[in-house]
């Protein structure tokens, strides 16, 4: 009984450990306590499909975390600052608007602002297996990895 119980343990481990649940953070103006941070669960180690959330955070004034919808362990996620200093963040097709004033504003956006996108600041992307923000350096052409 006991050689069963470590055999399937072991069988059962690379499944489960299949599953994403991780989180990368873009800190705005260097500061820990002030960023936006994507996280991704998977609730289901047999579908390839990721619960994608945006935490958006001004300490200590606010905290509060916004369903992106669906996307997979692949999806990049950019991020655009605005003039005004809100952000669109960009996941696939799907754009948001997003603040960090008070963290309570996030709205699905229909299309890109007549003004424009902004400043692209950075993208969320795997690299190497692992959840990472990558800052957009002035001129840097976007190379896939």
């Amino acid at each position: 009984m006991r050689l069963r119980t470590v055999l399937f343990a072991l069988l059962a481990a690379p499944v489960l450990t299949a599953c994403v649940n991780d989180g990368a953070t873009y800190e705005i103006d260097g500061t820990r306590e002030h960023g936006l941070s994507l996280i991704r669960e998977q609730p289901y180690f047999w579908d390839s499909k990721v619960n994608l959330y945006m935490a958006v955070s001004r300490m200590p004034t606010c905290l509060r975390r916004h369903s992106m919808g669906q996307g997979t362990e692949k999806t990049r996620v950019e991020v655009y600052r605005v003039p005004s200093g809100a952000f669109i963040i960009k996941a696939g097709k799907r754009m948001y608007a997003t603040e960090t004033q008070t963290c309570e504003g996030f709205a699905k956006m229909d299309g890109e602002p007549a003004e424009g996108m902004g400043t692209l600041v950075g993208t969320f992307r795997t690299k190497k297996g692992v959840l990472t923000f990558v800052k957009e350096e002035a001129g840097q052409a976007d190379v896939e990895e």
